[in-house]
């Protein structure tokens, strides 16, 4: 967008600015609600300036006796060009912050803030500077200025704290400050860090509560009020528990309240287990009582039509008006096994053993059996939250907590929708540097919610592919079954990642160590040979008749000790990144003893390398409890239980994926020369005035936008007749392409609209006229021809993008020409493209060896198809009325690349939200 200030300034109607409202979260994790001042703010604004105490006016006004009644009028009286001003207010309305820019320049403003005494040191002026900074700059207000008395320590230290760069000036009794209104990486990264410390206060109210009020507690644990009440008793939650219901019964040795009125105290978190009818009053009540956060496990809200998705839109209002948090609607609760906590506030009625994973689920009955899955498989969890609907926090929330949270090794997601994909790829990506998150994501098979025409749009169809994108782009393991995610938590919680992809295999049987062997190389594990010396080492370990090559067989007869042994052996050795023991029952050795054996080679290597047990017993889950049972009391590590080889590879290769993507460099996003971006939101503004609903680019804005970010065209000329068309080749030189100009027509070569290798006028002109006669005799409006010239041989690629709903703009690559559609091989990423993620598209096709001179071909400029791809990126991101971008064929040849068909089609772009602010 162009900085300089419009010259026509349309006030936006009351309805706009409404929807320009954002909530946001303060330090503490409560919510606030941002939004535009209008007029009719006048007497809340009086009314808030009023209640400042008289330092506070001076420090402000400058004089604690300040004309109130006109510096309200000031403030109500905006016109978003020349003066604009933000409000925070409570969800009843009360003001309690107040934000304000002037213009006295064409691009500088004077800007003034005043925060509640009530509200100070949350973080509320901070994220009012954010809010006031992001809509100025839209108005072409690059400057902040402010004047502030030296003693206001509070309003310097904002600014301060806001990490934009400050210019101080002063003068007896006056500091001048100075600062951008674009955020600065140092900046967007300090309000990331707000958003995380916003998001770990909300989820400690909910997972580390000191006091829990259960509302619809029952005794009979037949309910779901009963059930749960009776699951937070029996986990001895270590804070203060309220048992609520309308009759007084009492629950055991637990006094029942008739209601929330009297129950003593402050709560930190009320978990209604009560019918979706009655929950918003008790909402309400619990508003006024200052509890922080609600669980809400009714059905009956937004998944059920329109009338539950009211009572929802309700709810997180009313949560939202007296600053609390809300888990749910249609939940199965949270968990967290933490000793100091203690907290099981679900109906699922199983007791999964603590350890070291974080589990959030967005179904509840997915929920339900994840729970009771680790109990059996004796996966230990640190934590655990069931979302629902997630009306308001989310599994973004979980993941940010879940980072902090000393005891949580990997974090596991079942998830069904995102709310704010782009946020949780940022958050992702951060926090598997240290925690490797593993996720399930359901819906994978969906079609595309809709229609799309050109090749990139038709390929991208659907959200499948940008949530593959996001996923490899942000380290997240993807798994497709429910199986899988455990084999992988188990392993990631009970062993350390592997170094790379070298594995061993030893085994009391040759049958499943070639089943284990083959299972590894499907899995694209490496087996190596095991050198003299090693060979030797095993020999002093392990029965003469053994097998010593990889695997290692050691025969029927191998006891728990042997197991070990070899273990211990090859660990040491160095010889490769991880070890697989298959176990096959035999009268020589139990399983237990094997497993106590192998836990201790495990303790002896120092958890330097993993170990994955194999044992193909269907004693599995005793062997699991059993296991348990022992680590309680001797203080060795436990290890993951599988009981297919092909289990345990399959586990091992995504660890290894994961530790192959934490060592691969992060790429960046390059300086491109040559890019116009405000040209080329002028040539899109201008596209979009003169087609206000959106649609296809003509080939003339076309190639002026492409030109803007500096896409390799070839020489062309836009003509209006065959006669002009013959001239032009005459300018072009060389043999030439003449591309019949049909409005609204996207894929003109299925109309005979191209026609190719046309060398000299005669040929031009005859082949132009031809196309002309056949297609208005078809009835086409035919605008005139593009005439190109020809492009080198090489190789035709694709190259585009296209607005996802939830994603933004996804750009993909893959093979070009006619039948990208019936090939599908493509690789796509989230915009923008770093130069990392544009080398790794080119080489994930299945068509990249053609690229390097397959069979002899010759071998093409393949950093000139990469730099195309991170324009195209640029492009995309920088433009979002952008919403679908198709440059088929790239044609990549040895001395380069060159765009020789394109097609752009936009459309008016909905306004950003301002960050930091919460998902809505």
């Amino acid at each position: 967008m162009p900085d300089a200030p419009p010259q026509n300034v349309t006030v936006p109607s009351p309805e706009a600015l409404a929807a320009r409202a954002v909530d946001v979260a303060l330090r503490d994790g409560a919510p606030i609600q941002v939004r535009p001042v209008t007029a009719e703010d006048l007497p809340a604004l009086r009314t808030f300036l009023e209640s400042l105490s008289a330092d506070s006016r001076r420090l402000r006004f400058f004089t604690p006796a300040a004309d109130l009644a006109a510096a309200a009028r000031w403030a109500a009286e905006v016109d978003r060009h020349e003066r604009d001003g933000l409000l925070a207010a409570t969800g009843s309305g009360e003001i309690v912050g107040h934000a304000a820019w002037a213009r006295f320049g064409p691009d500088r403003a004077e800007v003034a803030f005043e925060v509640a005494e009530t509200m100070r040191g949350r973080g509320l002026a901070t994220i009012l500077l954010a809010h006031l900074a992001f809509g100025a700059r839209a108005q072409g207000i690059t400057t902040f200025v402010a004047e502030v008395l030296p003693e206001n320590h509070k309003m310097l230290g904002v600014f301060r704290e806001s990490g934009l760069p400050l210019q101080v000036s002063s003068e007896p009794g006056l500091l001048t400050v100075e600062m951008p209104t674009a955020f600065t990486d140092e900046a967007r990264e300090r309000f990331r860090q707000r958003e995380r410390l916003a998001a770990v206060a909300a989820m400690d109210a909910v997972l580390r509560p000191r006091s829990i009020a259960v509302v619809g507690a029952s005794p009979d644990p037949a309910t779901i009020g009963g059930a749960l009440f009776a699951s937070l008793v029996a986990a001895g939650f270590t804070g203060a528990l309220h048992a609520v219901n309308r009759r007084g019964r009492a629950i055991g040795t637990h006094h029942c309240h008739r209601s929330l009125d009297t129950v003593p105290g402050e709560i930190d978190l009320a978990v209604l287990a009560i019918p979706a009818a009655d929950v918003l009053q008790v909402a309400r009540t619990c508003g006024e009582r200052g509890v922080r956060a609600l669980v809400v496990v009714a059905a009956g809200f937004a998944e059920r039509g329109p009338e539950g998705a009211a009572r929802q839109r309700e709810l997180l209002a009313i949560c939202r008006g007296a600053g609390m948090r809300l888990v749910g609607p249609n939940c199965l609760g949270v968990l967290n096994t933490d000793a100091e906590v203690r907290l099981d506030a679900t109906f699922a009625q199983t007791d999964p053993p603590p350890g070291g994973i974080g589990l959030l689920s967005q179904s509840g009955g997915v929920g339900i059996a994840l729970l009771e899955q680790a109990r059996t498989l004796g996966v230990g969890i640190s934590a655990f939250a069931s979302v629902g609907n997630k009306a308001d926090l989310s599994g973004n929330d979980f993941v940010e907590w879940a980072e902090q949270d000393g005891r949580t090794r990997a974090i596991l997601l079942y998830l069904e929708s995102f709310g704010n994909p782009r946020k949780f790829a940022r958050i992702a990506r951060r926090v598997g540097e240290r925690k490797p998150i593993v996720a399930v994501k359901a819906g994978r098979t969906a079609a595309g919610a809709r229609a799309a025409t050109s090749h990139t749009g038709a390929l991208l169809a659907g959200s499948e592919l940008a949530v593959a994108a996001l996923f490899r782009q942000a380290g997240v393991l993807r798994v497709d079954t429910l199986g899988e995610l455990f084999d992988l938590a188990a392993l990631l919680e009970r062993q350390p990642l592997p170094d790379g992809r070298r594995v061993a295999i030893v085994t009391n049987a040759g049958g499943p160590g070639t089943l284990a062997a083959d299972a590894c190389q499907s899995a694209g594990l490496e087996l190596p040979r095991f050198d003299g010396e090693l060979r030797a080492t095993l020999a002093e370990v392990v029965p003469t008749s053994a097998g010593l090559g990889n695997p290692v067989d050691l025969l029927v007869d191998a006891t728990p000790e042997t197991f070990a042994g070899a273990v211990e052996a090859i660990g040491r050795s160095g010889a490769v990144d991880a070890l697989i023991a298959v176990f096959v029952p035999r009268p020589f050795a139990r399983a237990s003893d094997v497993a106590t054996a192998l836990r201790g080679a495990a303790a002896a290597l120092d958890g330097k390398i993993p170990l994955l047990p194999v044992f193909m017993t269907g004693e599995l889950s005793e062997l699991a409890l059993e296991q348990s049972e022992q680590i309680v009391g001797n203080g060795q590590a436990a290890l993951p239980l599988f009981r297919y080889p092909e289990e345990a590879a399959r586990a091992l290769a995504r660890a290894a994926d994961h530790s192959a993507w934490r060592r691969l460099p992060r790429g960046r996003l390059p300086e491109l020369p040559g890019i116009r971006a405000d040209e080329a939101a002028a040539i899109v503004a201008e596209a979009l005035a003169s087609q206000p609903g959106g649609g296809w680019l003509d080939a003339l804005r076309t190639h002026r936008l492409l030109a803007c970010h500096g896409l390799p065209l070839p020489a062309q000329q836009v003509v209006r007749s065959p006669t002009a068309a013959a001239r032009a080749v005459t300018a072009l030189g060389g043999p030439v392409a003449v591309k019949a100009l049909l409005p609204g027509v996207v894929h003109t070569s299925d109309l005979g609209g191209v026609q190719l290798d046309l060398a000299g006028p005669t040929a031009v002109r005859r082949a132009a006229r031809a196309m002309r006669e056949r297609l208005e005799r078809d009835g086409h409006r035919l605008d005139g021809f593009l005439v190109q010239r020809m492009a080198p041989a090489g190789i035709e690629l694709l190259v585009g993008s296209t607005t996802d709903p939830l994603f933004g703009p996804v750009v993909a690559c893959g093979l070009g020409g006619r039948a990208v559609e019936l090939l599908r091989d493509v690789a796509v990423r989230l915009a923008p493209v770093t130069d990392r993620g544009a080398r790794n598209m080119v080489r994930e096709l299945a068509t990249f060896p053609l690229l390097e001179g397959y069979r002899g071909a010759p071998v093409v400029d393949v950093a000139a198809l990469e730099e195309v791809v991170m324009r195209v990126g640029v492009l995309a991101d920088a433009h979002p009325e952008i919403v679908e971008l198709d440059l088929n064929p790239v044609v990549v040849h040895p001395g380069g690349a060159v765009v020789v068909d394109a097609r752009v089609r936009v459309a008016p772009a909905a306004e950003p939200a301002p960050t930091p602010a919460l998902r809505r």
